[in-house]
């Protein structure tokens, strides 16, 4: 954790850190989830856990099982879950204006990465309190979303069959309750409803895992119409 966390006020430094258990709470709690869905879909234990500590990007890993649920090739999982999982990315650039982490710091950072540690990161009004949010909500969310992983693959690998109560489904359904949350404005939720849709046409027709990617590549085109369009306003405005 930066050094400079030291800096804040206590009362501040407290207020920091419970937001950051919090979340790291709640997060944990789609951990078990995604636990008992990776085993009961035939992933395995350690494969699961794999996923948790590697990956470690809810949506993706959800995405990830949607698709083996599903019966589609591990090709088509990857592809979809690394899709998804560019996000961090762009995150990544954001964050690492006001982190300042270098060296083997650097390394962690990129891996905590995520939408959790970079919200509660912004939300702090001082460098001091962005950094420490941003690390403390990391951690958190990393030893919570494993153990919940951990607890939930036990109880997903004693269940079965994952046909046998609909597991293949609650995949998808699971990701969808992390990500609905987080889109506020109604122009992201029209485009979720769009790729939803797309998605649902296009199962009958193609193999298990494309329909993911045929509403992902939904939004991409969302998002470069609307670069497109900001670029234009930009122009404008000079």
């Amino acid at each position: 954790m930066d050094d400079s966390a030291a800096a804040l006020p206590p009362d501040r430094r407290r207020a920091v850190l419970r937001q950051a258990v919090a979340v790291g709470a709640a997060t944990a709690t789609y951990g078990v989830s995604f636990g008992a869905l990776s085993t009961a879909a035939g992933v395995g234990f350690w494969p699961t856990m794999a996923l948790s500590l590697l990956l470690f990007s809810g949506g993706s890993q959800f995405a990830f099982v949607g698709v083996v649920a599903g019966g589609g090739s591990l090709p088509v999982a990857v592809a979809t879950s690394t899709l998804l999982g560019v996000r961090n990315g762009l995150y990544g650039m954001q964050v690492a204006r006001w982190l300042g982490a270098h060296g083997p710091r650097r390394v962690a950072a990129a891996h905590l990465t995520i939408d959790e540690s970079t919200a509660v990161g912004l939300a702090q009004p001082e460098p001091a309190g962005r950094r420490l949010g941003f690390w403390a909500t990391g951690l958190a969310v990393f030893v919570g979303w494993n153990l919940a992983t951990a607890i939930g693959a036990v109880v997903g690998d004693a269940l079965g069959d994952p046909r046998r109560y609909g597991l293949d489904a609650m995949a998808a359904a699971a990701f969808v309750a992390l990500l609905w949350p987080r889109l506020t404005a109604h122009e992201p939720r029209a485009v979720a409803v769009l790729a939803a849709v797309v998605a649902l046409v296009t199962v009958p027709a193609l193999p298990a895992g494309l329909p993911v990617l045929a509403a992902a590549l939904v939004a991409v085109g969302a998002a470069v119409v609307a670069a497109a369009r900001a670029g234009r306003t930009g122009d404008g405005a000079r």
